[in-house]
């Protein structure tokens, strides 16, 4: 009798590790290209500016300071990924089909000065084929506006939960957890230093899994154990990646309301900006601001004061006020 339920339970076992063996066999895929983030396609299909704008970025550092959560041990591995400059750089050139920014290296600037150094030696020493002198490498690009900021914030577990439910030893479970990155950007004058426009954006990292399991006796003395369960975690690297990409979108369209650069097409820059005001729901809608700002003022008397004081000090009531301003982000030198 112990023979036979032992030979059951290795059968059972053997058939669980073949299942589970031809399950991550199915699952193995091999090498594809990057795929297209909803928000690198809406970047991808701005309208083209007036003109092309050269910019720099040094640097985009992960100012969090966090490191992945662990129910275990310390875990020393970041909870964002470092590459965020690399996401911002091809964020950048993604812009319009790469009609906004042209984008400078300076991440390895040490390295481009020395190559250059070393073609600059080069053509000196030696003379071209029909005996010239060969010329120096051309200047380097210069930019009117650096790109500044990086990801400021990682926030974990702002939500959790979960529901299960068991009859009779058969039941499931669910369980959910979500994150938040969010990052900053801002735009920064190479004339005087000013930061010029600033913006923020976050988005959601969404975990969730499902498990389901059996336990109860078939028969005398014979118990069924069976479990099964499915985690997927949204990957962090794409959830940043989007972030800085919804970033670099608000800072052109940000930018064309204050006058930092312009769209070519004048009927899409107003297209594009009202279908980002309906989106962030947060800009306020310029009728109503010019509405509020040709209402009068109205006056009213210090309460706290007696009714027949004459000196009651007047306090005007700023109904509403809006304000922009164009700068320059051009630099010919």
């Amino acid at each position: 009798m112990k023979s036979a339920l032992a030979r059951r339970g290795l059968a059972a076992g053997l058939f669980a590790a073949a299942l589970s063996g031809c399950t991550v066999q199915q699952m193995a895929k091999p090498p594809a290209p990057v795929e297209s983030t909803p928000m690198q396609m809406t970047l991808t299909a701005l309208p083209p500016p007036a003109r092309k704008v050269p910019v720099t970025v040094f640097k985009y550092p992960d100012l969090t300071g966090q490191y992945k959560p662990s129910q275990t041990v310390q875990s020393y591995s970041r909870a964002v990924s470092q590459g965020g400059l690399a996401v911002l750089a091809k964020a950048l050139m993604d812009a319009g089909n790469g009609q906004w920014f042209t984008v400078l290296e300076r991440e390895g600037l040490d390295s481009l000065l020395k190559e250059r150094a070393i073609i600059r030696e080069t053509r000196a020493a030696y003379l071209s084929g029909d005996g010239r002198q060969l010329p120096p490498p051309p200047p380097l690009l210069y930019s009117g506006i650096i790109f500044e900021g990086g990801i400021v914030g990682y926030d974990s577990n702002t939500l959790t939960g979960g529901a299960g439910a068991r009859y009779l030893g058969i039941g499931g479970s669910t369980e959910y957890r979500e994150d938040t990155v969010t990052v900053s950007l801002r735009a920064v004058s190479t004339q005087s230093g000013e930061v010029l426009k600033m913006v923020s954006a976050k988005k959601t990292i969404l975990s969730y899994g499902l498990s389901a399991s059996v336990f109860r006796f078939v028969a005398f003395k014979e118990l069924l154990e069976i479990e099964a369960g499915l985690t997927q975690n949204e990957p962090g690297f794409v959830a940043l990646q989007q972030a800085i990409e919804h970033a670099v979108y608000s800072m052109i369209v940000e930018g064309a309301m204050a006058g930092l650069w312009d769209f070519q097409n004048p009927g899409d820059r107003q297209r594009v900006i009202e279908e980002y005001r309906i989106a962030s729901a947060a800009l306020p809608d310029p009728e109503r601001l010019r509405e509020l700002e040709e209402t009068p003022t109205t006056v009213v008397r210090d309460q706290r004061k007696a009714p027949d004081d004459s000196s009651a000090e007047a306090k005007p009531v700023q109904q509403g006020a809006y304000q922009t301003s164009a700068r320059d982000t051009s630099w010919d030198g």
